[in-house]
């Protein structure tokens, strides 16, 4: 009986420690879901996170508004969007909100010939071919913006996204501002009814149809124009100079929102004003409950937070992202105490 008793207070025991581990990797996990645009940086902080703590995070990269579904339903610790919520969203689903990079995108094109810095384009022009109004390359307003350029008679195929896409509304947002055409017949949104073009999912699938097709011109996030080496463009800023993506330039581009940014860190810096500024720059943010039912998920999910806010900065440049600027980091930190743990 004596040996039977013991073996019953070690099974016990054995549960009560496998429960704790069940209990501890749980609230150590960290799942989420949302934009393509800040993937590859998810990716680095999540690989480096592991190594540095022991804490994994796993991401689906499935575009912002899947992102925003996933975590209004409580199905992630957290979303992810390239384009803010408003504030009567995020009151209505007691989320926040933090901008965690900066990123430009990039129009892509494959069309011989045409290599990085061979194709300028401003926009006006690159909204009347998303409109379907530009049809050939050899157009006389393509072909006025690159004099030297040697532009085949070829049609224009225009490739977007198929799915709900932060990169979509950076995108729509800047032609908005650009053209009274665009925003008056298509506006800005993370989908929009196209005029023209095929649609791929998430900017892998839009970087894969440019790179397939040629005559393609569509809409990417720098680095995946990059891994792929598909030519992109310089595009008009409004100062008036042509540039192309870069830290440099993405930088400039938040450098007036960030003097001014305000309490819900909702701001475009599409055409921002100033030179050097590249003209189709964007935040991206987090999203993730102010009052969590989850405290010890939360609380893992707040410290990795402020590691990607901080120490996570530094990887962002290898990958072709800007880091935050110092005073908007300073804020977010500040911010991030609101949270209920």
């Amino acid at each position: 009986m004596e040996r039977l008793v013991n073996l019953v207070r070690t099974l016990v025991a054995a549960g009560a420690v496998a429960a704790i581990s069940t209990v501890s990797a749980i609230a150590g996990d960290i799942t989420g879901a949302g934009a393509t645009f800040p993937y590859p940086i998810y990716a680095k902080w999540a690989d480096t996170y592991k190594k540095e703590t022991g804490i994994g995070l796993n991401y689906q990269s499935i575009g912002s508004g899947g992102g925003i579904k996933q975590i209004e339903a409580n199905t992630v610790t957290f979303g992810a969007s390239d384009m803010p919520l408003k504030p009567d969203d995020l009151t209505k689903n007691g989320l926040v909100q933090f901008p965690t990079v900066m990123g430009g995108i990039v129009p892509v094109v494959n069309l011989d010939g045409i290599s990085p810095n061979d194709l300028t384009i401003d926009g006006q022009t690159l909204a009347k071919i998303f409109l379907g109004e530009i049809k050939t390359w050899d157009d006389p307003a393509i072909k006025k913006l690159n004099p030297s350029a040697k532009l085949p008679s070829q049609a224009i195929a225009v490739a977007h996204r198929a799915d709900g896409s932060g990169t979509t509304f950076i995108f729509t947002d800047y032609l908005s501002k650009v053209s009274a055409d665009w925003k008056s017949k298509v506006g800005s949104n993370t989908s929009v009814e196209w005029p023209v073009g095929i649609g791929g999912k998430g900017n892998e699938g839009v970087a894969g149809l440019v790179k397939q097709t040629p005559g393609t011109v569509g809409y990417v996030e720098l680095i995946y124009a990059s891994q792929n080496k598909i030519p992109y463009g310089s595009v008009q800023n409004a100062a008036g100079e042509f540039l192309q993506a870069s830290l440099a330039s993405v930088t400039a581009a938040a450098a007036s929102a960030s003097k001014s940014m305000p309490a819900d860190f909702r701001v475009s810096i599409t055409n921002a004003p100033g030179k050097g500024a590249y003209p189709i720059s964007s935040f991206t943010w987090l999203l993730f409950y102010e009052k969590p039912t989850d405290k010890a998920r939360a609380k893992v999910m707040v410290d990795f937070t402020k590691w990607a806010l901080t120490d996570g900065q530094k990887y962002c440049a290898e990958l072709g992202y800007a880091p935050l600027p110092p005073e908007v980091v300073k804020l977010e930190l500040e911010a991030i105490k609101r949270i209920a743990l």
